[in-house]
């Protein structure tokens, strides 16, 4: 009798725990590297992606999704946190930008916290197993310093490191550290994990190598629940990388290997593919249809395990490709994103609301019933509400950007950008040579990749405003025209609320610290537009040279009378928050 009250109660248990699996939904992040809307077909790209667009078709697509940063590093802070990176509270971020006292620069100076408020760990501790493939860079070795010391520390490997078997076994030293780093976050599990991106000598693209892993842990874990945070490196780089990398079958993140399962479908066989539906297999198409090759072996895996249904699939890339470490909607911040859950999602839905990849922690937390530590921040809001149709009451109308110097308030019609240089930033640029200026007046003090967005007239201005509508590419700037006076007024009270909620300096917006106002390197301004600037190289017109073609900087008095002006707007909406929070308390 004893024995069969202990069965029945232990299958009773069973039941239980199969009923409140069956309640959470298995959830996959697959996070992608540099990809435009314009490289999915399903948003209207020429391309062939047969595996997101039937995602698309089977799930929602949003129109109007954005990511908080337009660099790998701290939108993918986000995408783990919830947060904003400008609220990393890491060391690397104090040690780089001060205490709360100074204004931040979010950029590549953000990492995981020691306190484990990430998805990976809290997921983990609601009964979750928690995974981790591919690319991760946010390690820091100021907030980790035992990862870097004793036998098992990390290896810095030369740049000008030559391929072979010593390289090899170094690059997979480090592929096991990283192991270890992530579940020291929290994570249950993690394999074939990249530090960052594809580094020398074995700078190659490899999504069969991420594949594996990703479906090992699906198999393993098939009884759920499960969250996988799967991260390709794709389409990291120029075009060309992606085709050169697919003649490279056996270099992966741990060095050369012998063989890799054939999880995907074969390389030859999928550029035959691209052909015969019309398009240059040399071309960008291969590395789009690629990394849709890998997403396709996820969902047969989830079909072969009978787990598909109740499986929520995120397909997001880190930014866009065009526009990066800038914030500007066009290639930059505003992302192509896809959602499927068959049990949850109803197919064919499009929303066109403002999300952000801020949201995509709280709609974790919530779908899997994870109960938030106190001490979390999460500065997202759950998009669970959008499930049903793409609407919902009551949602967001806008969204706050932030990358380096430059903060951004978009609305569904409006982007409203302000750059506000450091007291030490300001030093700098007028210290710089017209050769200088573009790296120091980059939001994040950077050639190449810091000045992409640079082929936009208003990419130096102090202020921007764009219509979203009528200027997609954000090619004309509307900030300085008298009849938007009240437009950017509007816009800046916004931006003005989410700063104070972040709660640093910035700019004449919150004073303090080392935050500047405005209208002080006005002449740098002029001179770095009339600059050429492709990648990291600037060339200064010959006018320039000569000391030519350069208006005077602004009187004295031009200045007082912008800064009395400056200061009686921030004294009025001062004036006015606080009379609205009276009013509130009164009621």
């Amino acid at each position: 009798m004893k024995t069969f009250l202990s069965f029945s109660i232990f299958c009773l248990s069973a039941t239980v725990a199969t009923a409140a699996r069956g309640e959470r939904p298995n959830i996959i992040m697959f996070l992608i590297d540099d990809q435009n809307p314009s490289s999915i077909a399903a948003f209207g790209g020429d391309t062939y992606t047969p595996n997101l667009d039937r995602m698309a078709e089977e799930g929602m697509r949003f129109t109007r999704a954005y990511v908080s940063s337009s660099v790998c590093t701290p939108s993918r802070y986000s995408f783990l946190t919830g947060r904003f990176a400008g609220n990393s509270h890491s060391k690397l971020y104090t040690e780089a930008v001060g205490g709360k006292e100074n204004q931040g620069l979010p950029q590549f100076n953000v990492a995981l916290e020691r306190d484990k408020m990430n998805v990976g760990n809290v997921l983990r501790e609601a009964g979750y197993t928690t995974g981790f493939v591919g690319k991760f860079h946010l390690t820091s070795s100021l907030d980790f310093p035992e990862f870097y010391k004793g036998k098992d520390k990390w290896i810095n490997i030369p740049k000008d490191a030559r391929p072979g078997p010593d390289v090899s076994a170094q690059f997979k030293h480090n592929e096991r550290w990283m192991r270890r780093y992530l579940k020291e976050l929290g994570f249950s599990w993690a394999k074939n994990v990249y530090p960052e991106n594809t580094p020398s000598p074995y700078s190659v693209h490899n999504p069969e190598w991420t594949t594996v892993a990703a479906l090992e842990f699906i198999e393993e874990n098939q009884d759920g629940p499960f969250y996988l945070h799967l991260c390709s490196t794709l389409l990291h780089g120029p075009d060309k990388s992606w085709r050169k990398s697919m003649d490279q079958p056996l270099i992966t993140g741990e060095g050369e290997v012998e063989s890799l399962p054939e999880v995907m479908t074969p390389r030859a066989e999928l550029l035959k593919t691209i052909t015969e539906k019309g398009f240059d297999p040399d071309s960008h198409v291969a590395g789009e249809a690629w990394i849709d090759d890998s997403l396709g072996a996820v969902f047969r895996k989830l079909k072969e395990l009978g787990i598909d249904d109740n499986t929520l699939v995120i397909f997001a890339p880190d930014h866009g490709r065009d526009g990066k470490a800038s914030v500007f909607s066009h290639g930059s911040c505003q992302v192509p994103m896809i959602m499927r859950w068959p049990k949850g999602i109803a197919a064919g839905q499009v929303c066109e609301e403002l999300v952000q990849n801020i949201d995509l922690v709280s709609t974790f937390f919530e779908l899997g019933k994870a109960e938030k530590p106190e001490s979390y921040r999460i500065d997202g809001q759950s998009l669970t509400p959008l499930f049903k149709n793409g609407k919902a009451t009551d949602w967001r109308d806008h969204l706050y950007l932030e990358m380096g110097a430059a903060r951004a308030t978009v609305t569904k019609d409006w982007s409203y950008i302000a750059v506000r240089y450091t007291n030490e930033q300001i030093a700098d640029i007028k210290k710089a040579t017209p050769q200088n200026l573009p790296r120091a007046m980059a939001y994040i003090g950077r050639l190449g990749i810091g000045v992409r967005g640079a082929d936009r007239p208003g990419f130096f201005d102090e202020d921007q405003l764009y219509h979203l509508k009528r200027d997609p590419k954000e090619m004309k700037n509307l900030a300085y025209h008298k009849d938007q006076a009240t437009r950017i007024k509007e816009l800046r009270y916004l931006m003005q609320e989410d700063l104070e909620v972040i709660g640093r300096p910035f700019g004449e917006f919150i004073l303090g610290g080392n935050a500047a106002e405005p209208g002080q390197i006005d002449k740098q301004i002029e001179i770095v537009k009339q600059l050429e600037i492709q990648g990291k190289r600037v060339t200064v017109p010959e006018a320039l040279t000569k000391g030519q073609g350069v208006t005077d900087e602004p009187t004295p008095d031009d200045k007082a009378k912008r800064k009395a002006k400056r200061k009686a707007e921030w004294e009025a909406r001062r004036k006015a928050r606080k009379e609205a929070k009276s009013n509130n308390q009164s009621e």
